[in-house]
């Protein structure tokens, strides 16, 4: 037993101390999801929101708080999309190193080219973000700008191993190279489509399709009797590709679209986990983009 015991201690000196791995909590799937890639065993993520919730209809919770509290970065993001409930989990969380102006605070729109900035914003627009269109994930360009930034963050707080994070985001960014000679070899350019929601406009620039026309009257608002006549003529004139919702935006209204213009209803993963196979960043994309084809 004391020759196992002096063998265990010998071990453990040469070893030398273990590593621990940051703690890092986001607050949408697709940010878990890249952070995984570019932090892998050295990180533990923790995602605030479900893959089948609404981005846009989060209340701060107890969990989220305590989350936030051992976070030493938390990545969400940005363009007030978590405004109705990441305040306040920062305020509640009393984490010094996640507050706002602080490396273990990333605000991944900062690295991306934003779309659809209103110059102006009032009640009567509808539920309009007024920092620009929230939806960027939808993007392979910007996704590669907020890996990088990722891996910049993650290597400026865990100085040891920076290499390790940089090597990570050179390996994606690699891997999506490849992916996109695929993505873009789908015949999506001159489509047209009518969408549900204001979720899409990322996808349609990176690839070349159009979104004629929304089911919602305004973003955020559902559509009146009036709106879902016209937009019924309108689809029966354009006869568009398909009618773009997802599993919590309007799947009823686009439904019952479709059983009266013809047009098929194409449901989309909104997020990385939100419908099947769509276990990553990547595996999300290649379902999105082989439902609209």
């Amino acid at each position: 037993m004391r020759t196992i015991v002096l063998t265990l201690i010998m071990s453990l000196a040469l070893t030398g101390p273990t590593c621990a791995a940051l703690n890092v909590v986001t607050t949408l799937p697709w940010i878990g999801s890249l952070a995984r890639e570019m932090g892998k065993d050295r990180v533990t993520v923790t995602t605030l929101i479900k893959p089948s919730q609404d981005p846009h209809m989060i209340e701060a919770k107890p969990s989220m708080i305590l989350a936030a509290r051992k976070a030493d970065i938390i990545m969400y993001n940005g363009l007030d999309l978590e405004i109705g409930y990441l305040p306040q989990i920062l305020e509640s969380a009393r984490n010094p190193r996640i507050v706002p102006g602080k490396p273990g605070n990333l605000d991944c729109s900062q690295f991306v080219r934003v779309i659809e900035k209103p110059t102006a914003v009032d009640r009567s627009m509808g539920d309009v973000h007024p920092l620009g269109n929230p939806h960027y994930h939808f993007s392979p360009a910007n996704m590669l700008r907020v890996a990088e930034g990722m891996a910049t963050a993650l290597a400026a707080l865990d100085k040891a191993n920076a290499g390790f994070y940089l090597a990570n985001f050179k390996s994606f960014s690699e891997r999506l190279a490849e992916k996109q000679k695929t993505w873009s070899a789908i015949p999506l350019k001159g489509k047209k489509y009518v969408a549900y929601h204001k979720l899409f406009e990322y996808l349609a620039a990176s690839y070349g399709f159009r979104i004629i026309a929304y089911v919602e009257q305004k973003p955020g608002i559902p559509p009146s009797a009036g709106h879902i006549e016209s937009l019924i003529e309108q689809m029966k004139t354009a006869r568009p590709n398909g009618l773009l919702t997802t599993n919590f935006y309007g799947k009823k209204e686009a439904e019952a679209l479709s059983a009266k213009t013809g047009v098929k209803v194409l449901t989309l993963p909104a997020d990385v986990g939100s419908l099947p196979g769509t276990v990553d960043w990547f595996s999300f994309m290649d379902v999105v983009l082989a439902d609209l084809n």
